[in-house]
C-alpha cells in the first residue's frame, strides 16, 4: 500500500473468513476430593514416620497417578494409579512398585492402600 491508499474492511460476507470452533479441552482422568483426601492422609502419616518425603501427581488422558518418593531425585517408590478403563474388570485402583510389579489392585481405594499402611503388631 502507498501513503494515499486506505484499507477497506471486509463487509457482509464478501471475504473468505470462516468462524472456527474453539478446540475442546483434552479429557483427563483425575482423583476426586475424597480419593485425594484418603491418599494424602496415608502420605501424611508416612511423612511423619520419616519414610516418605515427596510426591507428584500426574493427570493423563487414560489414568491418574500419585507417585511417592523417598527422596526427590530418585524414582518413585510407589505409584497409586486410577485407571477407569479397568473399573468393571480388575478395579480402577492399583499400587505399583518402582519395578513395575502391581502390589494390589481393586475396586475400593481404602482396601488397595492397606498394602502400604503396615499396622504395628505387638510381639511378646
Amino acid at each position: 500500500m502507498n501513503e494515499g491508499d486506505t484499507a477497506e474492511p471486509l463487509r457482509g460476507g464478501t471475504g473468505s473468513a470462516q468462524i472456527l470452533s474453539f478446540p475442546a479441552a483434552q479429557r483427563q482422568v483425575s482423583f476426586n476430593r475424597g480419593e485425594l483426601q484418603t491418599i494424602l492422609n496415608l502420605y501424611g502419616r508416612k511423612v511423619a514416620e520419616g519414610e516418605w518425603r515427596d510426591y507428584a501427581i500426574d493427570f493423563l488422558a487414560d489414568k491418574a497417578v500419585f507417585s511417592i518418593y523417598r527422596r526427590t531425585s530418585e524414582v518413585p517408590l510407589y505409584r497409586i494409579e486410577k485407571d477407569p478403563k479397568l473399573a468393571k474388570k480388575q478395579g480402577a485402583y492399583s499400587v505399583v512398585v518402582s519395578s513395575g510389579l502391581i502390589l494390589k489392585r481393586g475396586h475400593e481405594l481404602d482396601r488397595v492402600l492397606n498394602v502400604l499402611d503396615k499396622k504395628l503388631k505387638v510381639v511378646s
